[in-house]
């Protein structure tokens, strides 16, 4: 776990990172949040990064959950209002986080959460993985994802390759939990908490299936929601060369939850 503190902090963000990478890859990301005046928690998330030698795979899904969870806690020390962010298959975790825990969060920015994949395994490769989970669990074999599809920041495409923290090979199990994560997010989205939601997904999305990740908003019954698509920006829209306008999308909505709760807190002291 990592903590990012601005000087006069008005909210904390809680940062979760993606498949395959790790919470360096945010700093630009972070910096922004710190600049206007909130605390940021992150971390590397269990097999990936810098967590554990075991990288590119999990026992259960349930350590992200239990992870997540654990930042979430971290965050509410500060008694302030705790916003989740969380980007693809963070944007997952963070979903399943907020199924299995319920934390009493200010609200919810998702970046193109890992509802459903653009590409996902042959019958064949899915049929395999479902003989050799019981039997050889850790067993990685090559993700397959291109550094380039992910955002069309050059820059990136350099870093990536030559990042030795990039998580290039997932084992079975890791596949077999993130299917099943993604199964439970889409039957239980009646079930998903009621708290402020803003969805921001790239037009041109190469990894997640932006037809899947719409369903699910437009299935999930909260009071306050938003989507945001942008017309062709890749997967890593805060990575992309107009994140600068991605990022002020997601602070104008933390903003705007931040005064509700300002003219709430003054319309009970009137009263």
């Amino acid at each position: 776990m990592r903590i990012k503190e601005a000087q006069y902090a008005k909210g904390v963000i809680v940062l979760v990172h993606g498949a395959n990478e790790h919470h360096r890859r945010y700093d630009w990301l972070v910096s922004k949040w710190i600049e206007a005046d909130y605390h940021v928690v992150l971390g590397d998330l269990p097999g990936q990064g810098e967590s554990t030698r075991r990288r590119g795979h999990i026992d259960s899904f349930d350590q992200y959950i239990e992870t997540i969870d654990k930042w979430i806690e971290r965050a509410f020390e500060y008694e302030l209002p705790v916003f989740l962010l969380g980007h693809s298959m963070g944007g997952l975790a963070s979903i399943r986080t907020i199924m299995e825990k319920r934390p009493s969060l200010t609200g919810v920015i998702l970046s193109s959460p890992c509802i459903g994949l653009v590409n996902p395994p042959s019958k064949g490769v899915d049929l395999l993985s479902k003989m050799l989970n019981p039997i050889v669990p850790s067993l990685r074999l090559n993700s397959k994802i291109e550094s380039n599809i992910g955002t069309r920041n050059t820059e990136f495409h350099t870093r990536d390759q030559e990042d030795p923290l990039m998580v290039h090979k997932v084992s079975v199990r890791w596949y077999r939990e993130l299917l099943k994560a993604m199964k439970i997010a889409n039957e239980g989205s009646k079930s998903f908490q009621n708290l402020p939601l803003l969805v921001l997904q790239g037009g041109d999305d190469r990894i997640v299936d932006k037809h899947a990740v719409r369903s699910w908003f437009n299935r999930i019954p909260l009071t306050e929601k938003s989507y945001k698509e942008w017309d062709g920006l890749y997967h890593e829209v805060f990575n992309e060369p107009e994140r600068d306008t991605v990022f002020k999308t997601a602070q104008a909505f933390v903003e705007l939850k931040l005064e509700l709760l300002d003219y709430q807190a003054n319309d009970q002291e009137g009263k």
